[in-house]
């Protein structure tokens, strides 16, 4: 992460003013991005980030208190007033049948028991 996103995102992040000393929130970021971006478990983050565990419960926290909506928010913002963004929006539909045993139909329109009817019989 470059230092002019860093000063962007930092103030967007939840300050905890109380408590142990944490780990730096940009190496954090850094190690969060840096596990999606690769697609690995957790416990495969390379420990320049941090302990895996560290990473994890941060990346919970955030999700959970809405810190990445809020980012992610201010961060369109930012791009919407640069004119960075085009907010043209194509939709596709697409139409697919399915066979009607998919649907659970018999050949006289007539429903397949449910397993509540077969165990009382």
């Amino acid at each position: 992460m470059s230092d002019a996103e860093w000063a962007f995102v930092r103030p967007l992040l939840p300050v905890l003013l109380w408590g142990r000393k944490r780990l730096d929130g940009r190496r954090v970021l850094d190690g969060i991005v840096w596990k999606f971006r690769i697609g690995t478990a957790w416990r495969d983050v390379p420990e320049r980030y941090g302990p895996w565990a560290t990473l994890h419960t941060r990346f919970r926290r955030w999700a959970l208190n809405g810190t990445f909506d809020r980012t992610l928010r201010a961060v369109q913002a930012r791009a919407d007033e640069a004119g960075d963004i085009d907010w043209l929006v194509s939709v596709a539909s697409t139409v697919v049948r399915a066979h009607r045993h998919a649907a659970r139909a018999r050949n006289g329109g007539s429903e397949i028991p449910d397993s509540d009817a077969l165990e009382a019989a």
